[in-house]
């Protein structure tokens, strides 16, 4: 879009576009040469702020929302926030159902975002009438003139990423790149980004994330959903305990399993390393990087782009805060702890 003076005329108008950067201490020991496309750099702080813009336009071309309608949502907290930043922006009154698991940071943003916001608890089965899926599923049934996104089961997840963020990385590395890594939640951003990059050049391998806990791995590698993998943990936005058709696994060439606290350390290295404040999803992806590595996955050829789907800001009460870690058992002071504090009296 075309900023007139340089005034943009909304917030709206900054989505998309974000930055390609290098990463050079962090990886200075693996082969090949590692980007990421840094999603934090979106007005709304993650990838998130382009399927809520994408999906809720489609819904107004449709005709499915107009003036008065609610938008509700499931959300671990960045898609609730985009899609509370597009309702304020387009007048529309917003409703989220949000996991336990999300940070206070986040559901304190939904709030100061306008969001009426339910938390429901984070661990219990997909089809408890408690969790996050069947409490919106539930209030959209109750609310007359209501829409749910419902990113899980929703094409238009998958297509916004395709029309934007593939197209940008392949633009970004003049077509060099030979390996994506992203994360795999509701898998709009990856099966949408791999998708186009496919196209471009079809032996660029996409290499998905996973948490240990969630069941996508072993479903990408048998077809069997075994929710015997299932079982709780602390990421968030990442994997999940049932497999959403806005995941295609078709071009997904592997994933890779990481682990809550390595995923935490290495958010906080890529802040001690590289000045990228982010997010604790965008520590997992950079943890998967390495495990790859050490697998042999890249050589001096490689160009790896690693999305970091989301800012450190939302995390500040978790994986940066030093009681959290501690709390978790997770803290390892001489590695990456915080900068000191000095109280002077």
């Amino acid at each position: 879009m075309s900023h007139k003076f340089g005034i943009t005329e909304n917030v709206l108008e900054l989505i998309g576009n974000t930055p390609m950067i290098k990463l050079n201490k962090i990886t200075e020991k693996l082969d090949g040469k590692f980007y990421t496309k840094f999603e934090g750099y979106n007005p709304g702080h993650s990838t998130k702020d382009r399927i809520a813009l994408h999906i809720i336009e489609q819904a107004e071309k449709q005709g499915l929302i107009k003036k008065g309608t609610t938008i509700i949502e499931t959300t671990s907290g960045n898609t609730g926030f985009s899609i509370a930043m597009v309702s304020i922006i387009k007048g529309y009154d917003c409703i989220l159902a949000v996991s336990s698991k999300s940070s206070n940071d986040k559901i304190d943003m939904l709030k100061a975002m306008g969001a009426k916001v339910y938390v429901c608890p984070a661990h219990v089965s997909a089809d408890d009438p408690r969790s996050y899926y069947n409490v919106a599923k539930r209030l959209h049934s109750e609310i007359a003139d209501s829409v749910y996104i419902n990113q899980y089961f929703n094409q238009l997840n998958v297509d916004a990423h395709y029309n934007t963020t593939g197209p940008e990385i392949w633009e970004q590395t003049n077509g060099k790149i030979t390996h994506l890594v992203a994360a795999s939640g509701t898998g709009g951003t990856i099966s949408g980004t791999a998708k186009y990059l496919k196209e471009q050049n079809p032996n660029i391998k996409i290499l998905g994330v996973d948490a240990f806990g969630s069941v996508l791995k072993k479903f990408h590698e048998t077809g069997e959903l075994d929710l015997e993998e299932s079982y709780p943990y602390r990421i968030e936005g990442l994997g999940k305990n049932l497999i959403p058709t806005a995941t295609d696994f078709e071009v997904i060439d592997k994933f890779e399993k990481v682990s809550d606290e390595d995923s935490a350390h290495r958010a906080r290295e890529i802040a001690l390393t590289e000045g990228i404040f982010a997010g604790y999803t965008s520590g997992a992806a950079m943890q998967a990087t390495f495990q790859l590595a050490e697998k042999g996955e890249f050589d001096k050829n490689s160009n790896v782009v690693v999305i970091f789907p989301d800012h450190g800001s939302r995390y500040m009460s978790k994986i940066y805060s030093d009681d959290w870690m501690r709390e978790q058992g997770f803290f390892d002071t001489e590695k990456f702890a915080q900068a000191e504090i000095e109280f002077v009296k």
